[in-house]
């Protein structure tokens, strides 16, 4: 291969710690390609940047390089993809606070139902995604259900890349 320039542009915004819903939009050779995530973890109170995440994702750990996991399943090597667009929404909220004297079981109990919010957002973004004919990678196993209100501001936020959204339209 011969050496190129190649640039990325961040929003400074996308550093900021919290709860974000991200779709990544993929330009593989095979079409374009989406994948649907949030911030937030699961085992422990922190929520990171989506900045955090997005190298996560390509990087080489089996526990966070899902996107790069779901892309090899499909027969798509990263490498081979034109391009990758990280379009993040948030953060809904903020990370929780690490105050002084809390135990990891008191932060995690503040974290727990935000991150379950979110969580039921992540899912009806990318089933109405899917819905709306675009090529999602992945599935979003969630069992709480959505904020309605809450999902009506992440399909506002989405439409303009994702008009297809708009199913009644």
């Amino acid at each position: 291969m011969t050496p190129r320039i190649h640039a990325l542009t961040l929003p400074g915004g996308m550093l900021r710690r919290g709860f974000w819903l991200y779709v990544w939009v993929v330009e593989a050779p095979v079409g374009e390609l989406l994948y649907v995530g949030r911030t937030g973890d699961n085992s422990s109170p922190h929520a990171s940047a989506p900045y955090t995440r997005m190298g996560q994702h390509l990087g080489s750990a089996k526990n966070q390089n899902a996107l790069k996991r779901h892309l090899l399943s499909r027969g798509v090597s990263p490498e081979e993809c034109r391009s990758f667009d990280l379009i993040a929404f948030g953060p809904l909220f903020d990370e929780i606070e690490k105050l002084d004297g809390l135990s990891r079981d008191d932060l995690m109990k503040r974290h727990i139902p935000i991150r379950n919010a979110v969580g039921a957002l992540e899912k009806v973004l990318a089933e109405e995604l899917k819905a709306a004919g675009y090529d999602v990678l992945n599935s979003v196993s969630w069992k709480h259900p959505h904020d309605v209100e809450g999902w009506e501001a992440v399909k506002q936020a989405y439409l303009r890349r994702f008009p297809k959204l708009d199913r009644s339209a």
